[in-house]
């Protein structure tokens, strides 16, 4: 086991038994930020679910294990792990819109945790959350404290969500593609003020994304997947100057450049899908035996 999150070998199935991840293995190292990279339905998602115990009803962990802090949360109670959870680590989740309550103020939604989770008096959590609405750059928090969620335009949403996250200083944050409900220039912003958040409190983050130009900007190293298992995982710099797996370099030719927009764009080829689907069949059938 390494790093502050150690996945080993996750398998998560449905319950017919048609795997969703297959023997995924990753680490995030404290003070790092490590991407999880692929198409819509490579279980991107599903892997911060499983960590943090969310996982729909109809998927369940088959093997492996999920290292937080030290602790095996597979081997801890249902109680236990929530417990564990609650007190290490945070979601930064994809809507805000939907992860907001539209019936409460935006106050009581930032010091809950704080208060019911943590155990900390209202008056210093609501004094905590005016601190974060402070650094993750909202103006007049006192005002945004007392407003309703559809009051606030969806990058003030988001920065909430990202100063939520951080009130109770977890050692591990997963943000489920927190930008892709913005506009480009909203998601410029909101990146850059995750980035500060991340360097500022030297937290682990997993980055969940499907574009490989926001993992570029913000992460230390990466993970891809498709169809729930990782391909490759590298460090940012090798990742991008020499990728090692064919769907990884058919990725980064698909990805449009700006220094020539006239450039046609390149679709992953039917060759490269074919492979790789033939490798995730190859590795059901081991996982069988």
């Amino acid at each position: 086991m390494s790093g502050y999150l150690s996945v080993r070998n996750l398998t998560v199935a449905l319950q017919t038994g048609e795997p969703i991840l297959r023997s995924v293995s990753l680490n995030v190292a404290a003070g790092q930020v490590h991407g999880l990279v692929g198409e819509s339905g490579a279980g991107k998602s599903m892997i911060g679910k499983a960590v943090l115990g969310t996982l729909p009803r109809a998927l369940h962990v088959i093997s492996g294990e999920i290292w937080l802090d030290g602790v095996d949360l597979l081997k801890l109670s249902p109680a236990a792990r929530r417990k564990q959870i609650g007190a290490t680590a945070a979601l930064i989740p994809q809507d805000p819109l939907t992860a907001l309550n539209p019936s409460k103020r935006i106050g009581p939604q930032i010091t809950r945790r704080l208060v019911d989770i943590l155990g900390w008096s209202k008056q210093n959590a609501q004094a905590r959350a005016l601190e974060l609405l402070d650094e993750v750059h909202i103006p007049n928090p006192e005002r945004v404290m007392r407003s309703y969620p559809h009051e606030l335009s969806g990058g003030m949403r988001q920065r909430i969500l990202i100063a939520s996250a951080f009130a109770a200083e977890p050692k591990l944050i997963i943000a489920d593609e927190p930008t892709t409900a913005l506009d480009v220039t909203v998601q410029k912003q909101i990146l850059r003020l995750i980035a500060e958040m991340q360097s500022h409190h030297g937290t682990a983050l997993l980055f969940v994304t499907h574009d490989l130009g926001v993992v570029s900007k913000v992460c230390d190293s990466l993970s891809v997947l498709y169809a729930g298992k990782v391909l490759e995982e590298a460090r940012m710099h090798r990742f991008f100057m020499h990728p090692v797996h064919p769907y990884s370099a058919a990725l980064l030719a698909a990805t449009p450049t700006y220094t020539n927009p006239i450039d046609s764009l390149l679709p992953v080829s039917e060759t490269v899908i074919e492979a790789v689907e033939q490798e995730v069949l190859e590795h059901d059938i081991r996982a069988s035996r």
